[in-house]
This record gives C-alpha cells, structure tokens and sequence, in this order.
C-alpha cells in the first residue's frame, strides 16, 4: 500500500496537485489555513484526512508536501506554533513545491538536517492547467537520495522533472522561469497590441506567430484569452510580482544585472496599481493596451 503523503496548502495549484496524487493511488492528509478549500477535496470521495495543523500533519505523514504562496507562509507553516519542525526527524522528507526565496529554502533545508531529515525545494511551472493535468515542470533543489525518493510523487504531478543542483538551486532555476514567462507576456502584449493598433485582427496575428519562430506557450494558451479579455487566473498578477521581486533579489545578491527583467516588473507594478492585483497575469496586456489608448482591449 502507499505511504501517507501529507499536504499543505491548497490554493489554486495545490488543490489539483493533491488530487492527482490521490488518484495515484496515495493517501493525504491535508490542511490548509481556509477549511473551505479542505472540506472541498474531503467531499470528492478520494483518500483524504484533514489535520488542523501542519504539526499534525508531520505527526501523520513521513512525506510532507507544502504549496504555499511565499517565503513568510513557509516560514511560519515550518518554524510557527503548531508548525513542521518539532514533529518531524529521521526518515521525515519535506517537498516545499511553493516559489519563494532561495535563501528561506536553504534556511528551511539546514533546520530540517540538523534534525536528521531531509527536505527539496521543488516549484514547479505551467499554471492551473499543468496542475490539474499532471504535467507541470518540476526543478528539484536538494540530495540525489532524497529526490530519488520522491521521484514517484512528482511524477504523479509533471512531465519534465529535473533536479537542478543543491538547496535552493530549485527556486533560482524557478526564478529563472519567472523571468522568461513575464518578458515573454510583455512581448506577446506589444505585439497584439501593434497588430490592433494598425487595424489587423488579433486572431490572425496568433495564428501567424504561432505557426514560426515567435511560438510559444504564452501565445498558445493565453493569447485568445489575452484578446478577448479573459483574465480569470490561473496564475495571479500579484504572485508573479512576488516572483520577479525574488528574482531581482536573487541577481542583486549575485551580482547579476537584469534590466529587461526590472522593466518588465514596472509592468507588473502598473496592472497591480490600477486593482488588477487578483486578475491572471495575462492581464498585463492591459497596460499596453492603455498607452496605445485601447482602452476597450484589442478584441474590441
């Protein structure tokens, strides 16, 4: 029989990240700080236990997964009252699978070995979609041994699964990421946007653009979307603002310019500015689509 995973944090990627993994077979015990979300998965008929704790998360489950929204939340979920770090030991594996600072996961690492147990950072890209198909892409931070262990739990949740280096070495290839999908938002936007401005209908500009060397999966799953103004997330503006920030963080600490990127993040700034904070980050186009003075969108 499968061991117990435990799970914490179900939001709009862990929700079917969970899942998956029931349908794979595992048991959760779950918990998340709004019950809303856990009493949801608890009504699907799957195999799943709620804790009111993520420290009685860690006292039911050798393997914990978390997914959470940022550094101060895995922080307080580990080191907090009622957290992670006193309940877990030898044998325990945490899998932080949230995008947050390199630092906090090579803080979260060391705390976690100085109890004899092990711990991956591993975000993971592809959005809402990837999530509920089972097909994100995982980069894994930590020991060989300890993602060899969990290499059946991400293969119950991605497709492309690699462990890029040592603690932390995840959430930097994560912000990495982070930095070609906001630049490439910022493109796809400029280019709609010029394509309506001159009077070339949108649809034909995807068309066009995917078929060459401008494909790409921006374009491919979010440019209908972009064009007829459907910014439901998916993958929050503010989360992404979030993501840039750590990467600017990271290259200050490394010594690494990155100047389209700090411009790119001025975008960002602007959406979240005008109240558009919640809405997915496609909505970016927005910005672009108010200096050219189409205030209605390119579709309209």
């Amino acid at each position: 029989m499968a061991e117990t995973i435990g799970f914490i944090g179900l939001g709009i990627m862990g929700k079917p990240m969970a899942r998956n993994l029931a349908k794979a077979g595992y048991s959760l015990v779950i918990h998340n700080r709004s019950r809303d979300d856990t009493d949801a998965l608890l009504a699907e008929g799957l195999a799943f236990a709620a804790a009111d704790s993520p420290r009685q998360v860690a006292e039911r489950a050798k393997t914990i997964i978390t997914m959470l929204p940022d550094s101060p939340e895995v922080r307080e979920v580990v080191f907090g009252d009622d957290g992670l770090l006193d309940a877990m030991g030898e044998g325990s594996l945490l899998i932080d699978m949230s995008t947050i600072a390199p630092a906090t996961s090579i803080e979260v690492h060391g705390a976690l070995a100085a109890r004899g147990a092990d711990a991956l950072d591993a975000p993971v890209s592809g959005g809402d979609k990837g999530a509920i198909a089972g097909t994100l892409s995982i980069m894994v931070g930590g020991d060989e041994a300890a993602f060899a262990r969990a290499m059946p739990l991400f293969e119950a949740m991605g497709k492309t699964i690699v462990r890029v280096g040592g603690p932390g070495a995840g959430q930097t290839v994560k912000a990495c990421n982070q930095i070609v999908v906001a630049i490439n938002y910022a493109a796809v936007s400029e280019a709609l946007v010029l394509g309506a401005k001159a009077g070339v209908d949108p649809e034909k500009v995807v068309q066009v653009l995917s078929g060459g060397l401008a494909a790409s999966r921006v374009l491919e799953l979010r440019g209908p979307g972009m064009i007829a103004q459907q910014f439901a997330p998916g993958f929050r503006i503010d989360l992404h603002r979030k993501d840039l920030g750590i990467a600017m963080a990271t290259g200050r600490e490394t010594g690494t310019p990155l100047p389209v990127t700090a411009l790119v993040g001025q975008f960002f700034e602007a959406v979240a500015a005008n109240g558009g904070g919640d809405l997915d980050h496609s909505a970016l186009i927005t910005v672009f689509e108010r200096l050219a003075g189409l205030n209605d969108g390119i579709g309209n």
